[in-house]
């Protein structure tokens, strides 16, 4: 079995133990190859997890998937919490964690060289913390600004997520700028703890 295949399949098994037991599959990940692989499975649920739960998807799931066994040769099983960073997989954890912080590292800058479109557009944007105060992001030439962080192409930024609605996620950055951006263009996204 393919290693895609073989995700797919542990996540279909993971996911229907965990549904019944009243848990969420955060992630499923199948690390190294040969005699040192480690498929790792971090599961979550409201007020967080415990041991027991731990105990509960490695047994669970271990069983059918060794009765299954999609992936070849051996492996160690690993089942945890996502932690107070917790990565933002699917479209469900934006929703559940909106005025939460977060850090983003998107797939292509915002701006990118071209003019940024409206909220709710297939394009990310970029607004200034000034009410009624638009800023585009960058262009091929420089735009004056009198906050330089403004006119800088953004690909990676921390802020709060301030809405997610229609696959479309709006962050406000401290400085009070907002950026907008399709749900789709996140490459990896995870809560910010405050120490």
């Amino acid at each position: 079995m393919k290693r895609d295949e073989a995700l797919s399949k542990i996540r279909q098994i993971t996911e229907r133990v965990a549904e019944a037991a009243g848990l969420e599959v955060v992630d499923v990940e199948l690390k190294g190859s040969g005699r040192h692989q480690m498929l790792r499975i971090v599961i979550d649920k409201p007020g967080g997890i415990t041991h027991a739960d731990c105990e509960l998807i490695t047994r669970e799931a271990g069983d059918e998937l060794d009765a299954v066994d999609p992936i070849s040769g051996p492996y160690e099983l690993e089942v945890s919490s996502p932690g107070v960073e917790r990565p933002l997989k699917k479209w469900q954890d934006w929703e559940r964690f909106v005025g939460q912080k977060v850090k983003v590292v998107l797939r292509e800058p915002v701006g990118a060289g071209r003019e940024l479109a409206a909220v709710g557009s297939e394009t990310p944007e970029v607004r200034s913390g000034t009410p009624g105060v638009r800023t585009p992001g960058v262009r091929a030439q420089k735009t004056p600004s009198r906050n330089p962080a403004k006119s800088l192409e953004l690909k990676t930024f921390d802020g709060a997520i301030a809405a997610a609605q229609n696959q479309t996620v709006t962050v406000t950055l401290s400085d009070g700028a907002e950026v907008t951006f399709p749900f789709e263009l996140v490459s990896r996204a995870n809560l910010k703890f405050e120490w």
